[in-house]
């Protein structure tokens, strides 16, 4: 069995070996086909439409799918989004066939159910001929239907361009179901795959929350904040408070040596930092890299202090927080941002700027531009 167009996440991991996943389809053209979100007497939920049942149901065959061809696999959970879908699936033994393969049998089994359900031939193994005679039909598609007229395999004898203009050409509805691509998480150990599942679980309570509160889930591809562009998701109006305070550390002392955390100049910084927090409309502003701001920025998140946390990672369109910074930015007390040109800020100390030490500088240097505007400064949005 042939993987079509897979690009996995972890190169040099055995995807025929034992481990977990994480997994994540898209729905072609993200069409919401799987769920939709409906409002009942003031309450939002979401709702499986009849396609997204059978995904769900062809997930939980899968194992005894497998079974029939030697593979000893376990599904954890699922859910069906309304333009995408998550599962979590275990490898109990090396298997003759990897990943790709069993994800690609159960993208093409629910492709075949969706055209089922329209009252069409199945486009996997539907034969090009079907389409070859018609008028607007390219010579390319003539001379595939000639030479696998026996076959018939679409998916497998067309490249990705041809499967594209020949889906152009038949319309949505002969497309698969999913993108040709999908995403996996690999689970580094057992906590990592318990917080796999409880994502999974929990992705409808995370959508529904995005939607009911806006102003504080907001996520912007571009804003311009002291003539910068960033990336930002969370709560934009910490950018408008007056005082922000930006809590940089050393990863050492740079008299004693020591870890700069556990010095007595931290803690008196630390209860400078809490003291300006607790007297109100204080922001504190980190990358949260070294030690110390990490142990400053995770307080933040527990306690609920008002945070502008700077990442290196960039915010695109469909990036999505960890759990504990979304519930943070469910508190309205996080805003995250991301520099669009991080990498082509200057070099520190002669370091190429695409290093970790020139864009842990860069980012604290950020941090203190931020800092130094006030509540007046405008925030252009793109």
């Amino acid at each position: 069995m042939n993987t079509i167009s897979y690009r996995p996440r972890n190169p040099g991991h055995d995807y025929y070996g034992c481990g977990t996943y994480l997994i994540t389809l898209v729905v072609r053209d993200r069409a919401p086909l799987l769920a939709s979100f409906l409002t009942e007497l003031g309450q939002e939920t979401i709702v499986l439409t009849t396609l997204g049942e059978i995904v769900q149901q062809e997930w939980v065959r899968t194992a005894a799918k497998q079974a029939q061809h030697g593979n000893s696999i376990v599904i954890h959970a699922c859910v069906c989004m309304p333009d995408h879908f998550h599962g979590v699936i275990e490898v109990l033994k090396p298997m003759q066939w990897s990943l790709g393969d069993i994800i690609q049998a159960f993208k093409a089994t629910c492709t075949s159910r969706w055209q089922q359900m329209q009252g069409l031939p199945g486009s996997r193994n539907r034969p090009i001929p079907v389409d070859c005679n018609r008028a607007d039909a390219p010579a390319w598609l003539r001379e595939k239907a000639q030479r696998f007229y026996d076959e018939g395999a679409l998916i497998y004898n067309l490249s990705k361009k041809q499967r594209l203009e020949y889906y152009a050409l038949v319309g949505r509805e002969q497309q698969p179901l999913f993108d040709d691509n999908y995403d996996d998480t690999v689970s580094l150990d057992n906590r990592h795959r318990d917080a796999m599942i409880a994502y999974v679980v929990d992705n409808p309570r995370r959508a529904i929350l995005r939607r009911t509160m806006p102003d504080v889930m907001k996520r912007c591809l571009h804003i311009r904040v002291a003539g910068r562009s960033y990336g930002a998701f969370g709560n934009l109006f910490l950018l408008r408070w007056a005082r922000k305070v930006q809590v940089q550390c050393h990863r050492r002392h740079p008299e004693t040596g020591l870890p700069y955390e556990t010095t007595a100049d931290y803690a008196t910084e630390h209860s400078r930092w809490v003291d300006a927090i607790l007297a109100g409309q204080t922001v504190i502003v980190t990358p949260g890299i070294s030690r110390g701001e990490l142990l400053m920025k995770n307080e933040c998140l527990a306690k609920g202090y008002p945070l502008i946390h700077l990442q290196k990672e960039p915010i695109g369109r469909y990036w999505k927080p960890e759990r504990q910074r979304f519930e943070a930015c469910v508190r309205g007390c996080l805003l995250i941002l991301a520099p669009w040109c991080l990498e082509q800020m200057p070099d520190v100390d002669d370091v190429p700027a695409n290093t970790d030490y020139s864009r842990f500088h860069n980012l604290n240097n950020l941090a203190a531009e931020i800092c130094n505007t006030n509540g007046e400064t405008k925030i252009i949005m793109k």
